[in-house]
């Protein structure tokens, strides 16, 4: 086993590091995949040297995306997240009974694989849930052919807009998300910092009302993630449905929650800065 050592992502002239060592490394068709064990965290995922999740943080992460989007949504029948190859997502997603299928569409398959060897508690059981289904593919060509009004959610769990994932952040994807989304269906995707890619997220929301007519960021915490600070984006096109709970669905699932709460999710919502509050209405 090598020595423990300081293990970072570096973006924009700030380090972001955690004391601990890489237990597996591969250069897979699309990314370089670390594996690491950590003293704070315990172990953690890294693509391109950019963090992704740990053990002792994904909930901040997973919780945050799902939960708005699964009480918000007029029904849940039919969900699809694209990317979350670590299996958090789908593994909040199907703690909600009223889920029947569950699409996973990842590009990336050593990704799936070292999460289910190195961090099986991020997926738990959702990868013998009989409602879940993976696909190893492309997850913006897989919402490109998928019919129309095909899915109650659609949660885009992706990595930072660069390599893979750098599809994931424009108008003819959000376009098709919202196609294959079904009336009263509810669009959720990660919006990073509003800190450390403060543009990124700015154009995102815009764009995403754009194409909706609804959205909004919903603000939290990611410590491990560049700046701490971090952001996910719901939106709809029949009014900010995001906002309101529906209460049985969170009162089946609030016990098991970390991070989430209906009243947390109030204050995430209203947790907007003064400049971003501008930034969004000019």
């Amino acid at each position: 086993m090598p020595e423990p050592g300081w293990i970072d992502e570096i973006f924009d002239g700030v380090r972001y590091g955690l004391e601990g060592t890489v237990v597996a490394e591969e250069q897979s068709a699309f990314q370089r995949v670390s594996i690491i064990e950590s003293k704070r965290y315990g172990k953690g995922l890294l693509l391109d040297g950019c963090w992704m999740t740990a053990e002792g943080q994904e909930r901040h992460y997973h919780e945050s995306l799902v939960h708005p989007a699964l009480c918000g949504a007029e029904a849940i029948d039919r969900v699809l997240v694209i990317g979350g190859g670590d299996g958090g997502t789908a593994r909040e997603c199907l703690r909600h009974g009223s889920v029947q299928e569950l699409h996973m569409v990842e590009i990336d398959g050593l990704v799936v694989d070292w999460s289910k060897q190195h961090l099986p508690s991020l997926g738990g059981g959702c990868w013998t849930d009989p409602r879940f289904q993976l696909s190893v593919g492309d997850g913006i060509a897989w919402a490109a052919a998928a019919a129309d009004a095909s899915y109650n959610v659609v949660i885009v769990d992706g990595s930072d807009p660069a390599g893979p994932a750098e599809g994931l952040f424009n108008r003819a994807f959000f376009e098709n998300c919202r196609r294959i989304l079904k009336p009263g269906g509810v669009f959720a995707t990660q919006s990073e910092s509003p800190e450390a890619f403060r543009q990124v997220h700015i154009d995102t929301v815009k764009l995403l009302r754009e194409v909706f007519g609804y959205a909004d960021p919903m603000y939290g915490w990611v410590p491990m993630y560049p700046s701490g600070w971090w952001s996910w984006t719901f939106a709809a096109t029949d009014g900010a449905r995001y906002r309101q709970v529906q209460a049985d669905r969170a009162a089946a699932i609030a016990a098991g929650c970390e991070i989430w709460s209906p009243r947390w999710q109030r204050g995430a919502f209203d947790a907007i800065p003064a400049f971003m509050e501008r930034a969004l209405n000019q």
